[in-house]
């Protein structure tokens, strides 16, 4: 549905001369996002999430590289050309862009306005996608009247009244507060499965990924370091970037109380500490009896967490495993070969028992 081959863009800073250097805001990325999908674009700040987006519309042309979308060469259009292929992009925006002088319904109306499309026509297409986004009863109020929320649910029914094939949101929730990026957040994910659209989805919270998307890119400084399955992104990070950006969604972590007393260094009667990780059906594997019975070692629970990623069961138990080495590498390798996830996190002397 869209293709974005060997993409680069750079720019000189406004304010300078080309003379002193220009910026790579994307360097040689190529990604593809299949139909129907909400594919997640995530990165710090400056890693050139806004360029790639506004680039899929051609708002900014690669330096070099193709964009296609849904067939059509984008970099290849005339701007005739260009204003067709738009109609059927749409957009939302972090700070929703509406008119204040305009109601909830006319900035709804709007594309189809500049669209020359009849009143008459126009009316019948507002109305349906104004109860789509629950705001039927605020058709003839002002944005200055609206919350927040509302007012992202009528950027949402403006992006869609074109009837777009692809909707782009640039970081659409991180102005919201938890309670209201959630419900717009289940309105995205209720577009996309009830209209089938393609939806990509720019943010730096991966928590927004977490909740409603089916891929993600995750970029760094304008390349891409890591794309796929969101929920093997999460589950299994590949680059230290994305370790540190899943971390506050998916809780690898240990309280600070516990982390402190682990050694990278064995001591005599040291327990060694094991953080295993469950994906899928291994959720509900009953491995701490197994490991207690089968290996012979004496185990304590130090901390533990069950998740769910689009109705995936995922989750970790750190664990202090008190037995011998031999004892210890015969458990990990049972453990692996469950298909489990199995790390070493180091070593601790008993009082850590106390503080688990």
């Amino acid at each position: 549905m869209i293709v974005l081959e060997n993409v680069s863009k750079s720019y000189v800073p406004r304010g300078t001369s080309a003379s002193t250097g220009s910026v790579q805001a994307l360097d040689n990325v190529s990604l593809k996002v299949n139909r129907g999908e909400i594919f997640g674009v995530i990165g710090r700040s400056g890693a050139g999430k806004s360029t790639l987006i506004r680039l899929i519309n051609l708002l900014e042309r690669p330096t070099s590289g193709r964009v296609l979308v849904d067939g059509k060469d984008m970099t290849a259009l005339n701007e005739s050309g260009l204003r067709a292929a738009r109609q059927e992009i749409g957009m939302i925006f972090q700070h929703f862009n509406l008119l204040s002088s305009r109601t909830v319904a006319r900035n709804v109306a709007l594309p189809l306005e500049l669209a020359g499309r009849p009143r008459k026509e126009i009316e019948a297409e507002v109305e349906p996608l104004l109860e789509l986004v629950g705001l039927a009863d605020k058709r003839d109020r002002y944005p200055a009247e609206l919350s927040g929320g509302q007012k992202q649910r009528v950027g949402i029914a403006r992006a869609l009244a074109s009837r777009p094939k692809v909707l782009l949101s640039d970081e659409a929730t991180s102005a919201l507060d938890p309670e209201t990026t959630a419900s717009i957040l289940a309105l995205l994910a209720d577009i996309n499965e009830r209209l089938g659209l393609t939806i990509v989805v720019i943010t730096h919270e991966m928590d927004v990924i977490k909740r409603i998307a089916h891929r993600v890119a995750v970029l760094d400084r304008g390349r891409v370091a890591e794309e796929g399955d969101v929920y093997d992104v999460l589950t299994r990070p590949q680059t230290q970037l994305t370790q540190r950006l899943v971390a506050g969604v998916v809780d690898h972590g240990l309280p600070p109380e516990i982390a402190d007393m682990i050694s990278d260094k064995r001591a005599p009667g040291a327990a060694t500490v094991l953080r295993i990780v469950f994906r899928d059906g291994a959720a509900n594997t009953p491995v701490i009896s197994r490991l207690s019975r089968d290996h012979g070692l004496d185990l304590n629970i130090l901390h533990g967490r069950v998740d769910q990623i689009r109705g995936r069961p995922f989750g970790t138990l750190v664990v202090e495993a008190q037995g011998t080495p031999d004892q210890v590498q015969g458990a990990v390798s049972h453990l692996q070969s469950l298909s489990l996830g199995v790390e070493v996190l180091g070593y601790v002397g008993t009082a850590i028992a106390a503080a688990g």
